[in-house]
């Protein structure tokens, strides 16, 4: 699945936790969603999308890196015409790329991006009820249809070997009662569930990828429910079901919707690991600490002395202003690259995933198939626990 370059830069980043393991590449700002959750299609709205030609560049510069894997975001990176060209840049490179994708591409747009090399995906789904993930997703109507026929569609094109699907379900609270029903249908597809809970932000402390909307925050009623989603998932994954998510991090779930201090940082001095293990990219091509912070000043990785700049002491502590000062997330892929690298247990889990001992696949599977496992998961008779009710008067403002 991975490049010889890829394996190299993890198994030194396993080693010294100072190797360019992951790129967050947000390769617009454009989305045709405006989900509840999520900010960032109008915190990188201010910036224009990198050209082909500076792809091709950031590509090389990350080959010189030895960057192991780009993940390619948005917004919705298949708004991008050019994302196959995108795609074949890394790759061909070397530079294992993901994808990841609300599900709105048509098949030719998935052919193309399987052909160009992308063999790692994962799409967005928070619930197995049509209309309350067409909620979360913004009130779009169809929107659980078109990722259910997208996962139909990269099940038939992706190879059985060498690929790896999963989904990205959010944590919040209108789908703690969906989470257990999310997994098990992951699980049923042979793809994998990665959870993320939801980030909340203010006007008076913004951050990148969060939302501004405070009715999204759990109430202290609702914490014992989400400790109970967690832990329920725990023994789904050692049961055998395909949950991402290793220990530290579904421990620091729990810690984060109170507000408590996260523990995933305390191999690092309670600081994270970005650039030395992961870092972002604006859809400029200029870098920044993660999806939340920016720098001040402009550091294109496109430019010919970005290598050189990754490396200087200088650089680093002006990065480091910005680590130092923040209180941490749990956007999934920057805490499970650090508990990767710096904790035994998840080391052992990430190579039992990806290496010795990866499910096998029941692909290919139609959008008919799954559509009648959703419904069957869904109405299994299960003690599920209980989600915020959703507010049907905002659906009938939105839709009017």
């Amino acid at each position: 699945m991975f490049s010889s370059l890829s394996k190299m830069t993890l198994a030194k980043a396993a080693l010294f936790q100072d190797a360019p393991v992951y790129v967050q590449f947000y390769v617009t700002a454009r989305c045709n969603l405006t989900c509840e959750q999520c900010n960032i299609i109008y915190a990188n709205s201010d910036v224009r999308e990198c050209t082909i030609d500076e792809v091709k560049r950031i590509a090389d510069n990350f080959a010189a890196m030895g960057v192991a894997i780009v993940l390619l975001t948005g917004g919705e990176p298949f708004a991008r015409k050019d994302l196959p060209e995108i795609i074949y840049a890394f790759e061909s490179r070397g530079v294992h790329v993901r994808m990841q994708t609300n599900g709105y591409a048509s098949e030719e747009q998935i052919v193309r991006a399987i052909e160009a090399g992308g063999k790692d995906i994962s799409i967005s789904l928070d619930s197995l009820q049509p209309e309350r993930q067409d909620k979360i997703n913004g009130a779009f109507n169809e929107s659980w249809h078109q990722a259910l026929k997208a996962m139909a569609l990269f099940s038939k094109h992706l190879p059985k070997e060498g690929s790896f699907a999963s989904l990205g379900c959010v944590l919040q609270p209108q789908n703690m009662g969906d989470i257990e029903d999310v997994v098990r249908f992951g699980t049923e597809i042979s793809w994998f569930t990665s959870l993320v809970p939801v980030h909340v932000s203010d006007y008076a402390h913004p951050r990148g990828f969060r939302t501004f909307d405070h009715s999204l925050r759990f109430r202290p009623d609702e914490l014992s429910v989400v400790d109970s989603v967690v832990e329920r998932v725990r023994q789904m994954r050692k049961e055998g079901f395909l949950l991402f998510d290793s220990d530290q991090y579904l421990d620091d779930i729990k810690r984060f919707v109170r507000n408590e201090p996260i523990t995933w940082r305390s191999h690092n001095n309670n600081v994270c690991d970005t650039p030395n293990l992961y870092f972002a990219l604006l859809p400029n091509g200029e870098f920044a600490p993660c999806c939340d912070h920016r720098l001040s000043n402009s550091y294109p990785a496109y430019a010919s002395e970005f290598p050189k700049i990754y490396r200087s002491k200088a650089w680093r502590e002006e990065v480091a202003q910005v680590t130092r000062a923040c209180d941490g997330c749990m956007y999934g892929s920057y805490p499970e690259m650090t508990i990767s690298m710096r904790f035994m247990a998840a080391k052992l889990q990430r190579v039992g995933t990806f290496l010795t001992s990866p499910p096998e696949k029941n692909w290919p599977l139609t959008y008919e198939q799954l559509l009648e496992l959703a419904e069957k998961i869904r109405n299994e008779s299960r003690e599920r626990p209980a989600s915020r009710p959703t507010s049907h008067k905002k659906i009938e403002l939105i839709n009017a």
